[in-house]
């Protein structure tokens, strides 16, 4: 069987292109040969900054040789209908046969396809997938219509077996197949001729191309932590930088040079970010200081002075790169240490859009203001420094430095949040308040940094809920989900009890009412009339709070001049109140459905949180999950897995019976009319579980109380195994029927186990 060997070799390939192209190179050539008929043992993909490589194992030489089945028309139809099935079918009428059918005579076609040699095949594979290479940019070049990232310039196609290899026949706009392939560009730039997979890495290894992305990642970091190591430093991790150099060398030299001492006083996160943006350099830091004081430069080459006319020019351009990184930092730290601070910089926001039907960036942050405010007290935060932290959070936005560098926003507004003297909780709330960023990162955990990042996560929720531009689908480009599950972490992961069925979003969803500025009209009528005026000179309806606003409009007395407003007025109120509650239940069943999806990565059943969602007090999350481990804890026993079947045979008796009598059993068991030891032994332990589940239940404490209904499983099991619950006494049936009345409340109280199921 033989192997097959592809190498499409191109001028540079962008590396962040490279991985990616790779797989579709694989993908689209092997589904292409098993398609026709053509299986293989094996197949890996390759890639370097020239070349896409392609290596199939145990190909079959010729696909088999197939005989399919055709159903036609019925014997008698018209015979335009059949000629029309001979055509398709590529057979005579000769070749047909009738067959007697349920339907009546029908015909039918064999068709036989004889196998077909592996070059054919992989010819009209290789040369479709090259032309519809689905490159996120391609380009086309001289006269030819191919489309590529970059222009091809040849292509090896290589059948290799025991007795020899052949190179497979194709030629794609002038470029034909051979068997030849190039070394590196600058130290082996002749054709090499090759005749297998293996000859074909060993000679590019002789030729100076390292062909596996792998090994020129791991001798990159290899060389480069070696380096750092005997200097007594240590490089800075970065995987994404890693893979990307790895994607822009074939044969990598490592070179370490120092940072001029002009740069050595940057804040380590700009020397590292302006390296690696603008000249892909690694970052070295000294292990004492903790500063970064050297870069590390992967060449393409090796060079007879080592390398030193690279580094000189590399530090030659570092220097111009770090010179514009100081004079940002430098004129940003004279803003930020002015009089008047950051302020400044938060004045320039009132020109910068957050969204169009959202205003400024500067609206923004008023809003996170009053919303940090509010949540201090929630989240043990002080209040005035919550309400300044989110006021400079985002100042930085309008800095140098930020305009460069804008990855690097947040975390530059700590440093001049610093140098402008403010608070050191308020400075890390600029750096934190935007995490977490992804489902891996840590979660604020100071209590200002808590209330200024939940603060901006609820604005933008509440926001764009109310001009309605909610996620749909797999479409999310405000990153809505990502701000849900950051709520959910932050509120979770410190143990924090927010009831989000509170007033705290109702301002944003009124300002955004259709409605508001026209309210806003009848409430400043009345206002203004003289009594009011006398009562609240210094009043500003746009500054008030939506419950505030609900209060003045229906405290306002209605006086003469103003009386024709006042209904009107509180009709507006309802009606925009309304609208107010559906969109606050709408994102309350969007949070729970990101919650459930934060719970089921963690092995919580969806039916467990049905369950507890169900519950009052649904609307606090952290209560929600606490409720929602404990019953998955319990219901992963044998006990609690038990017991919920004892739950809902008694539920369903009880409903029946309901059901069938008209009337609730919910009061009234008394064990005096017990009649069995297993009656009497269950009233005891539904008291004992009371006595337990009841406190434990007022001090949220789900495990104490989940493990107390757990125990309820075998006096359960010994009741129903003992007794007729529908005795025909009708005293004995009504008691008992309460009994069990007494076990749906108390098993519910926990969770709605009616939600469980099996």
């Amino acid at each position: 069987m033989p192997d097959l060997l592809i190498e499409l070799f191109s001028e540079e390939i962008p590396a962040r292109m490279q991985r990616r192209a790779a797989d579709d190179l694989q993908k689209l050539v092997t589904n292409g040969l098993v398609d026709a008929g053509l299986t293989y043992a094996s197949a890996a993909a390759f890639s370097t900054p020239r070349r896409l490589t392609l290596t199939v194992e145990g190909l079959l030489d010729a696909s088999p040789a197939i005989t399919e089945e055709r159903k036609g028309p019925k014997a008698d139809a018209p015979e335009k209908a059949i000629e029309g099935f001979l055509r398709g079918a590529g057979v005579t009428r000769e070749q047909l046969e009738e067959r007697d059918t349920p339907k009546g005579k029908i015909l039918f076609a064999m068709i036989h396809k004889e196998g077909r040699p592996a070059a054919d095949i992989i010819a009209e594979v290789l040369e479709q997938t090259i032309r519809n290479f689905p490159w996120p940019k391609s380009m086309r070049w001289g006269a030819g219509s191919l489309k590529w990232v970059r222009p091809l310039q040849s292509i090896l196609c290589l059948l290799s077996a025991e007795d020899g290899a052949e190179v497979v026949a194709l030629d794609v706009d002038g470029i034909k197949a051979g068997d030849t392939t190039y070394g590196h560009r600058f130290l082996a730039p002749d054709a090499i001729k090759v005749n297998s997979f293996e000859d074909y890495e060993a000679k590019l290894a002789r030729a100076h191309v390292v062909l596996r992305p792998e090994a020129r990642s791991e001798t990159i970091w290899h060389d480069a932590t070696n380096m750092a190591f005997a200097s007594g430093m240590e490089v800075v991790e970065d995987a994404g930088l890693l893979a990307e150099v790895a994607g822009l060398v074939e044969w990598p030299v490592v070179l370490m040079g120092p940072i001029a001492d002009d740069f050595l006083g940057l804040p380590p996160e700009v020397l590292q970010t302006s390296m690696r943006e603008h000249q892909k350099f690694f970052s070295v830091r000294n292990t004492k200081t903790g500063r970064i004081e050297r870069f590390i430069t992967v060449a393409n080459r090796t060079t007879s002075d080592d390398g030193a006319t690279i580094l000189a020019g590399n530090e030659k351009v570092l220097s111009a790169r770090l010179a514009d990184a100081k004079f940002f930092w430098e004129n940003d730290l004279r803003v930020a240490k002015s009089e008047d601070g950051m302020g400044a910089w938060v004045k320039a926001l009132e020109n910068v859009t957050f969204h169009n039907k959202l205003g400024t960036q500067a609206e923004l942050i008023e809003r996170m203001a009053v919303l940090a405010r509010e949540l201090a007290p929630m989240v043990g935060a002080n209040a005035d420094e919550a309400e300044q932290a989110a006021r400079v959070a985002k100042a930085d936005l309008s800095s140098e430095m930020v305009y460069e560098f804008p990855e690097l926003q947040g975390l530059m507004g700590r440093y001049y949040a610093q140098a402008a003297g403010l608070p050191d909780a308020v400075a890390a709330a600029a750096e934190e308040h935007y995490a977490p960023l992804g489902p891996s990162d840590d979660v604020p955990t100071a209590p200002v940094s808590i209330a200024v990042s939940l603060a901006e996560k609820f604005d933008k929720l509440t926001g764009f809920w109310a001009i309605d531009e909610k996620p749909t689908g797999s479409k999310d480009p405000f990153a809505l989900r990502r701000a849900a599950l950051g709520v959910i972490r932050i509120l979770v992961e410190n143990d924090l009890s927010v009831q989000l069925s509170t007033s705290l979003f109702g301002s944003i969803f009124a300002e955004k009412d259709p409605s508001y500025p026209k309210l806003l009209e009848y409430l400043e009528e009345i206002r203004i009339t003289k009594a009011m005026m006398e009562t609240a000179p210094e009043l500003k309806i746009d500054n008030l709070s939506w419950e505030k606003i609900k209060e003045m409009g229906t405290t306002f007395q209605a006086i003469d001049e103003a009386e024709k407003k006042k209904k009107p007025m509180l009709e507006e109120i309802e009606a925009i109140d309304s609208r107010i509650a559906a969109k606050k239940a709408d994102l309350f069943a969007f949070l729970q459905d990101r919650l459930k999806v934060y719970l089921r990565d963690q092995g919580v059943r969806h039916d467990i949180i049905d369950a507890c969602i169900a519950m009052e007090g649904n609307d606090d999350l952290t209560l929600l999950v606490k409720r929602a481990r404990a019953l998955s804890e319990t219901l992963n026993t044998d006990d609690g897995e038990n017991l919920i079947q004892g739950f809902k045979r008694a539920n369903n008796i009880l409903t029946q019976a309901e059901e069938a009598d008209g009337v609730e059993y919910s009061y009234g068991a008394d064990v005096k009319f017990s009649e069995t030891d297993e009656e009497r032994a269950l009233f005891k332990a539904l008291d004992e579980a009371e006595a337990i589940i009841n406190p434990a239940m007022k001090e949220q404490d789900f495990t104490t109380a989940m493990s107390a209904m757990a125990a309820l499983r075998e006096p359960i099991d010994a009741f129903f195994d003992a007794v007729q619950v529908n005795s025909d006494n009708g005293t004995v049936r009504r008691n008992r029927l309460n009994l069990l009345s007494r076990i749906r409340t108390i098993c519910t109280s926990v969770a709605d186990l009616t939600r469980i199921d099996g």
